[in-house]
């Protein structure tokens, strides 16, 4: 018969704490379908008052914690970071750290952590290792994903189940990278990408874009760039080209009268610029079988 996770009493009313067997642990990440990425732990902990972890040697996990309300604090080295509700942090396996709950509005979290041979690669592209905190745009989206991976070690533990788990947490962490990257609505990164998708087929010069929502140009390009990887002129670009196949796709448009509705006077240019992307003519494309 196998082991049930075992949960711990942390004095937290509601809490939800999941720890699979290290027997287990080791089987899952010596297994092919999860020695990719393990969910070793993970739980919901309610208003946390007096919680504190101190690992002065770090663990050998990878910790993700998402706050969902109140506040609370996360060390790592020596630098201390703020954490209040719709953060995330990241903790680097073996990382000196600690973490705990404010005394005065103790914080509400989903927390997991992770082993594996993809970890470091899957939380990588996560500004959270730069800057371990870092604000989500989804926050609802996160928690429901973590309550189904609670859920999910909430029950007897198979092979089947552990998959289930790592399936979760490698969405978590895709999901995390999305939101921690892409601007919050009305910032002026996510006004200026909003502006670019309303005028695919118009021109705008980089420096009129920045003066519309009141950055500098470098300023913007950087967001574009941690944003997309690259600046502002390549992500509408970009959009031209998503709008050019989905006319491709859908209409009996000529190549001549797409590139005029995507913005470009020369279809000759546009036919150069759609290969370059697509390593197709436009023409190539429209006959390729799809779906």
């Amino acid at each position: 018969m196998q082991a049930a996770p075992q949960a711990r009493r942390e004095g937290f009313a509601g809490q939800r704490l999941c720890v699979l067997p290290r027997p287990r642990v080791a089987a899952a990440l010596a297994a092919p379908a999860t020695r990719r990425l393990v969910v070793t732990d993970a739980g919901w902990f309610p208003r946390a008052s007096g919680h504190l972890r101190a690992r002065p040697d770090g663990v050998p996990e990878t910790i993700v914690i998402v706050c969902v309300a109140g506040r609370g604090t996360v060390r790592i080295g020596t630098e201390t970071h703020a954490v209040s509700a719709g953060t995330c942090a990241i903790i680097p396996a073996s990382a000196p750290h600690e973490y705990r709950a404010s005394a005065d509005d103790p914080w509400t979290i989903w927390w997991m952590h992770l082993r594996g041979t993809d970890v470091t690669d899957l939380v990588d592209p996560l500004p959270g290792l730069a800057s371990p905190v870092r604000s989500l745009r989804g926050l609802d989206r996160v928690a429901a994903l973590f309550d189904e991976l609670v859920s999910t070690m909430e029950r007897p533990p198979s092979d089947v189940r552990l998959v289930a788990a790592s399936g979760v947490a490698w969405n978590l962490l895709a999901r995390l990278a999305v939101d921690t990257v892409l601007p919050a609505e009305g910032t002026p990164l996510e006004r200026a990408m909003r502006y670019l998708e309303s005028r695919v087929e118009g021109s705008i010069q980089v420096t009129e874009l920045a003066a519309m929502v009141g950055l500098s140009p470098s300023h913007l390009g950087a967001l574009f760039r941690e944003a997309t990887g690259g600046g502002a002129a390549a992500y509408h670009a970009s959009l031209r080209m998503a709008r050019a196949r989905s006319l491709l796709d859908t209409t009996p448009l000529t190549v001549a009268e797409v590139a005029r509705a995507v913005g470009y006077a020369d279809p000759l240019y546009f036919s150069r610029h759609f290969r370059r992307v697509h390593d197709v003519s436009p023409s190539g494309y429209r006959a390729q079988h799809k779906g």
